[in-house]
């Protein structure tokens, strides 16, 4: 037996001991036993049929194999038997067709020879054909000479077909035609020579005589035809005669384009400064005449597939690209670069009738379809160039401009003033004039160039600024030695004008710039510019409180003096100063006026307080506190009604704080001290503890306990100042604190 079959009765009889005792696990299943053993006699019964079924059919289809393979046996043994009676036929045969070669050279001889007969009067012909074609080429009849010369590689080449159809290739005979007709070959050569001169002359020629272009192009077009001819029929009989395909349409755009680069060449001078635009307005020209030629007269004379004017369009285009490239490798100055762009952008390729948009070649060329001159990053490249020679021009301009502002501050004559007052002087519309005239330039090449030199023309003017405050601050020094400029204080006037002047030259070029445009001069300049200017703004106008302080400073020492406190003109000699200097400050535009105006009464303030700060006096009693705070409150009015007629807005919020400092000294009570300096503290926050100690100190009759207080509130409400708040306390500073000594006994009148 099988093991297959063993191990496969062994598995059943597993399944159906596992089977049964899941069947009959409790006794009252033993019952349907009977049921059961039917039910799987029949079951096993069908099984059996079936498997009975399947292997007689199995065994049918074996037979059936076995019958098919016999037969097939059969036939193959009836083939190998005619094989070898064939063999035998073929080996009793073999020696009659050994004569058959000779028959084939017999053959093959008889085909030569009747074709040498046939083509005999041709091939006599030859030398007298030859004689003729090479006559005509001489006198430059070619369409003639090319009809002989056709006829001619006619017969050479029936003869070689006949010969190659005769079976025998790159024979004797092939090599004997060959030499026969060399002549042929020189002929070829001859009228392609005469040919390729008369297309490169054919802008020439077709102005004089376009007989010689026009046989030319039919010549071209012949032997176009006889080259498909021979192509179409190689892919039948495998025979292509020699010297094919000729090509010539190739090699005519070849020689067009020679021609072309050639009589380009020939124009091309070394051109350098102001004949540089001659030599650009030649090129164009020349460019334009010839394409001219080519639409009117050349154009009539090739067929519509050569597109012949689209070929000298893009061949002149080639040629001035390559000659461009070179020009701007050159080392070019300002105006020739100007020059080369403004012939890029305005002369070639333009809208206006200049070369390629001329009415005589509209609308038959189109102006972009030759592409760039030069490509976008010489483009780039060039323009750079030119921003960068710009930059040199007018960083040594504007130097040369500001020395010359420079030695007029040192002049004995006034500077200039306009109809309204204002002193000035012409270096802001110098300045001016001459970056927009640069910016107005270079907007007739471009926007994107305009961009670039205001962008430029602001990176200058802000090095320039700062060169303006460095000549401002040497001024101011100059002040200071005995050799002090006569008109100081109003050529101060007339640069701080110039800087107000100059803000407005910013404004505008930056309004020139284009909406979409994010170079420098649309994001990082407007900043540092505006940055530039107030720098030099605040500056001319330091210099010209710090002048004012320095007449104001001497008469401060009578603050808080015996005379003072007897009502001497302290205050009214203020008055007079700040008087004289409004009617300077007056001549400067607004809004920096206002600035002066409120710049010089903060300064004036901080100077009060400063000097009450340093003699740190002591009111022995109630009437002494109440003499002083009445005096500073005077102070303070007339100083208010001073600026008020001056014009200043709002100086109450300057003046309030000297009014706000007498109420400190004059208050009765101190146990409402707390409360009035939280007050002070809320309008000035910037004052510290120090300030706060010395006016309590001035007061004399402060307990320590009431002074703790009043310290301890302020350190709780100290807050920071807001953004736009003008500090006065924190330009005081305090000295340390020495021995205080009394209020000197003083009569008041």
């Amino acid at each position: 037996m099988w093991p297959e079959f063993e191990k496969a009765e062994r598995l059943a009889r597993g399944s159906a001991l596992k089977w049964a005792s899941g069947i009959f696990y409790r006794p009252d299943q033993l019952e349907r036993l009977g049921q059961y053993r039917k039910r799987e006699t029949q079951r096993t019964s069908s099984v059996q049929s079936r498997l009975k079924s399947a292997v007689q059919s199995y065994l049918e289809g074996v037979g059936t194999g076995l019958g098919q393979l016999r037969a097939s046996l059969d036939d193959v043994r009836t083939v190998c038997r005619t094989l070898v009676e064939v063999r035998e036929d073929w080996q009793n045969k073999i020696n009659g067709f050994e004569g058959l070669g000779q028959l084939r050279g017999l053959v093959s001889d008889h085909v030569q020879l009747a074709t040498a007969v046939h083509n005999l009067q041709q091939v006599f012909s030859v030398p007298e054909v030859v004689t003729e074609t090479r006559q005509l080429v001489e006198d430059r009849r070619l369409l003639e000479a090319h009809t002989k010369l056709m006829e001619m590689e006619c017969w050479r080449d029936d003869i070689l077909y006949q010969l190659y159809r005769a079976g025998r290739q790159n024979t004797e005979g092939e090599q004997i035609v060959l030499s026969y007709f060399s002549d042929v070959i020189q002929l070829n050569e001859d009228l392609a020579k005469e040919l390729w001169d008369v297309v490169s002359s054919g802008l020439t020629l077709v102005k004089q005589d376009p007989t010689l272009f026009v046989s030319a192009i039919r010549i071209i077009e012949r032997e176009e035809k006889i080259d498909q001819i021979i192509l179409d029929g190689q892919s039948q009989h495998k025979f292509l005669p020699p010297e094919r395909p000729k090509n010539l349409r190739q090699t005519f755009f070849k020689v067009i384009e020679q021609s072309a680069t050639a009589q380009f060449r020939a124009r091309q001078t070394d051109t350098k400064g102001p004949a540089l635009a001659n030599h650009l307005e030649a090129l164009q020209n020349n460019t334009l005449n010839d394409l001219k030629v080519v639409k009117h007269l050349m154009v009539q004379c090739c067929p519509p597939h050569y597109n012949i004017l689209e070929t000298y369009v893009r061949l002149h285009h080639s040629c001035l690209s390559g000659h461009l490239q070179d020009i701007i490798s050159w080392d070019l100055e300002k105006s020739e670069i100007y020059t080369v762009l403004n012939w890029i952008r305005h002369v070639y390729h333009s809208s206006s009738p200049e070369v390629l948009a001329h009415p005589d070649l509209c609308p038959d060329v189109d102006i972009a379809s030759p592409g760039p001159l030069i490509s976008q990053g010489a483009l780039e490249q060039l323009q750079n160039k030119y921003v960068n020679a710009v930059r040199v021009t007018l960083s040594d301009w504007m130097q040369k401009a500001l020395e010359a502002e420079v030695n007029d501050w040192y002049r004995e004559e006034e500077p200039e003033s306009d109809h309204e007052g204002y002193c000035h002087s012409s270096l802001p519309v110098i300045v001016t004039q001459m970056l927009e005239e640069n910016v107005q330039v270079a907007a007739v090449i471009g926007d994107c160039l305009r961009d670039q030199v205001v962008a430029m023309a602001l990176q200058e003017l802000e090095t320039f600024l700062y060169r303006f405050r460095e000549a401002v601050i040497s001024y101011g020094k100059e002040q200071q030695k005995d050799s002090q400029p006569k008109y100081y204080l109003l050529y101060l006037l007339a640069a701080v004008n110039n800087c107000i002047a100059f803000r407005r030259s910013v404004q505008r070029l930056q309004q020139q710039c284009s909406p979409g445009y994010h170079g420098d001069c649309c994001t990082k300049l407007p900043h540092s510019i505006d940055t530039a200017v107030d720098r030099a703004t605040k500056k001319g106008c330091r210099l010209l409180i710090d002048e004012m302080l320095s007449e104001l400073q001497p008469h401060f020492l009578q603050l808080l003096s015996g005379s003072w406190l007897c009502g001497s003109d302290f205050i009214d000699t203020i008055c007079t100063i700040m008087d004289t200097y409004y009617g300077y400050f007056s001549r400067i535009r607004e809004p920096i006026f206002q600035f002066l105006l409120f710049e010089g009464l903060r300064l004036v303030i901080i100077e009060y307080v400063r000097t009450l700060m340093l003699k740190k006096i002591i009111c022995r009693n109630p009437a002494e506190r109440e003499k002083v705070s009445d005096r500073m409150a005077q102070d303070a009015a007339l100083l208010h009604e001073l600026f008020c007629k001056l014009g200043l807005e709002e100086p109450d919020g300057l003046t309030n704080v000297i009014s706000s400092v007498s109420e400190i000294i004059r208050l009765k009570d101190t146990s409402l001290l707390s409360l009035e300096v939280s007050c002070l503290v809320a309008n000035y926050p910037d004052i510290s503890d120090d300030h706060v100690s010395v006016l309590l100190d001035i007061r004399g009759d402060v307990s320590r306990d009431i002074r703790g207080s009043v310290l301890e509130m302020l350190e709780q409400n100290t807050k920071p100042p807001p953004e736009d708040y003008q500090s006065i306390f924190s330009d005081v500073l305090v000295p340390a604190s020495v021995l205080p000594f009394c209020l000197p006994a003083v009569k008041c009148g």
